[in-house]
């Protein structure tokens, strides 16, 4: 039987680094229709809905017709928004997917990598990418990550990992890519889980599913996509679309 496919796109309005980003337009319309349409362009999802914190963002997504919920603004992260959707059953399916309300850039292609996951025994399902800039590797805002020869996840870090001892830079990095698929049984055992201590050290969701006993598959995408985190990043994506 086919598995249900709901694709929850988190929006927290106060941003720390760009406050209020998720109301800002790109070019000619507002960033969350440009991720809106993406997702609605894989042709993968069963349903795409929003889960957002204020209802300026709310009527904002109503404007284009997306579907959206109202979450509590306590939510810290976009997979506890998800999971606060997923427990009043407001949504209903078999895999979740998390994809961020800043990432407009995220292709189909990308997304069949990260349902690579479904053929693993993980119950969370992520994505890394080859860093191919040696100046990411010691960015702190580059989530690095290492994995086992099954491909699940060891430790995910903002500092360099693994740190080769004898100073080779001939070897391989890899960085995160923060889109997350979630099966029901994962996501009906993450609401209960608490903020780890690695978690509160690195400020990496991913590092309190470890410690709780998740395993996460980190599939492999060579696919290319760059959040929009600040003003200068919108920039960047309006040039970013003139090249297309």
């Amino acid at each position: 039987m086919k598995k249900k496919i709901v694709c929850v796109i988190p929006a927290r309005l106060d941003s720390k680094r760009f406050p209020e980003k998720v109301l800002q337009f790109l070019r000619d319309k507002p960033i969350l229709q440009w991720v809106y349409d993406a997702a609605t362009g894989t042709e993968i999802f069963d349903e795409i809905v929003f889960a957002v914190d204020d209802a300026r963002t709310k009527e904002l997504l109503d404007s284009f017709g997306a579907k959206s919920y109202l979450t509590s603004k306590a939510c810290v992260s976009g997979t506890q928004r998800l999971i606060e959707l997923y427990e009043r059953k407001e949504i209903e399916g078999d895999i979740f997917v998390n994809w961020q309300a800043d990432e407009p850039f995220i292709s189909k292609q990308m997304i069949e990598d990260l349902l690579q996951g479904a053929a693993s025994k993980a119950s969370i399902w992520t994505l890394k990418s080859k860093i191919k800039d040696m100046e990411e590797v010691n960015n702190p805002n580059v989530v690095k990550v290492v994995t086992s020869y099954a491909g699940e996840a060891l430790y995910f870090s903002r500092s360099p990992i693994p740190f080769y001892r004898d100073g080779d830079s001939s070897h391989e990095y890899y960085k995160h890519v923060g889109l997350y698929a979630y099966t029901s049984k994962a996501l009906d055992g993450l609401g209960k889980i608490e903020s780890s201590v690695l978690e509160k050290a690195e400020k990496l969701e991913q590092l309190s599913f470890l410690e709780h006993g998740y395993s996460i598959y980190v599939g492999l995408t060579n696919e290319k996509s760059f959040g929009i985190d600040s003003p200068s990043d919108l920039l960047d994506a309006a040039s970013f679309i003139s090249k297309l």
